[in-house]
């Protein structure tokens, strides 16, 4: 059973990418590399300043993530250690896969160290994904009532009106949830830790800052992409939201051909050797970079923790 649990999520990685290159290879034949280096190199200098733009959005706003998550367990940490955390939990999550429980290591590492228990940690790391969640519906809801249309590019058998009522009840529930902050719901207990529902404030900056990530992400490749065929900022957005959402689910590292597969099945009108170097930019800025830095700082935080240890230290690091 423990041999299962441990190749379980690897290997359902790697079938969504073996999966995602068969379909690529149907969609992208007779495409070649050299037109999608040339879709690369067509990209302004003034689309790559705003994809890099885009990214340092999306990585403050994922930073926000964890200072909203710490302040609902009444933990006050420095801005500039949540700030590097959640850049590294991030970065390194996004390109491992598996994204709950590699960001979860990385967290329960660094925060544990600032006295964070095991149960905190794993009540941060639910809060932060329930918020991308909340962003990401909040977002599709939107998009539906904006681009009801949208829906068929995924699946041609439903109609505008059902994408219109879908929108509609998610931003009910959505209200409701708002609502129920403000009534104030008992806590849930259970034997290993207490979970309570975050304040007003911390719902309404929840609502706010998820989207903002989501929006700057979806932004890279928006503004990396060619005007010629292009649907507009809110359709790249339903389908990056879409796309995203179908890579987290599959456990790919990186996404890696789910992200190419849906862009280019829901995005007919553009050139696919367009689509791919848009992508690759987005690669390059939201997880190759990061990825490095991400490494980078794991070393530098390891190495002290070990220094420290070895020299007899005491205080927050015997606290984790």
């Amino acid at each position: 059973m423990r041999m299962a649990r441990k190749f379980a999520w690897p290997l359902i990685g790697l079938a969504a990418i073996l999966f995602s290159l068969y379909g690529l290879y149907h969609e992208l034949h007779g495409l070649s590399v050299d037109d999608v280096l040339a879709s690369v190199e067509a990209v302004p200098l003034r689309g790559w300043m705003l994809a890099g733009c885009a990214t340092l959005v999306a990585y403050a706003a994922l930073a926000a993530y964890d200072h909203l998550a710490l302040e609902h367990l009444g933990h006050r940490i420095s801005l500039w250690f949540i700030t590097v955390c959640s850049f590294t939990a991030y970065a390194l999550s996004h390109n491992i896969g598996a994204s709950v429980f590699s960001g979860a290591l990385v967290r329960y590492r660094a925060y544990g160290s600032k006295g964070l228990s095991a149960s905190e940690t794993g009540i941060l790391v639910a809060f932060c994904s329930f918020t991308f969640l909340l962003g990401t519906v909040t977002l599709s809801a939107i998009v539906l009532l904006i681009e009801p249309e949208i829906t068929a590019r995924f699946v041609d058998f439903l109609p505008v009106e059902a994408s219109v009522s879908t929108g509609l009840v998610v931003l009910t529930l959505i209200l409701l949830y708002l609502i129920g902050s403000l009534v104030g719901f008992k806590p849930l207990k259970t034997r290993w830790f207490r979970l309570e529902y975050p304040k007003p404030s911390l719902v309404l900056r929840q609502l706010l800052i998820a989207p903002v990530e989501l929006i700057g992400a979806a932004a890279i490749i928006y503004f990396a992409l060619p005007e010629a065929g292009n649907p507009g900022f809110m359709v790249i957005l339903g389908v990056f939201l879409a796309s995203f959402s179908a890579a987290l689910l599959s456990h790919a590292p990186g996404g890696l051909g789910v992200l190419e597969l849906v862009f280019i099945a829901a995005l007919p009108d553009m050139d696919p050797a367009a689509i791919l170097a848009a992508l690759a930019i987005f690669r390059l800025f939201y997880l190759l970079i990061p990825f490095l830095f991400a490494l980078a700082v794991v070393f530098v935080f390891e190495r002290a923790r070990f220094l420290d240890h070895s020299r007899g230290g005491t205080g927050e690091d015997e606290r984790s």
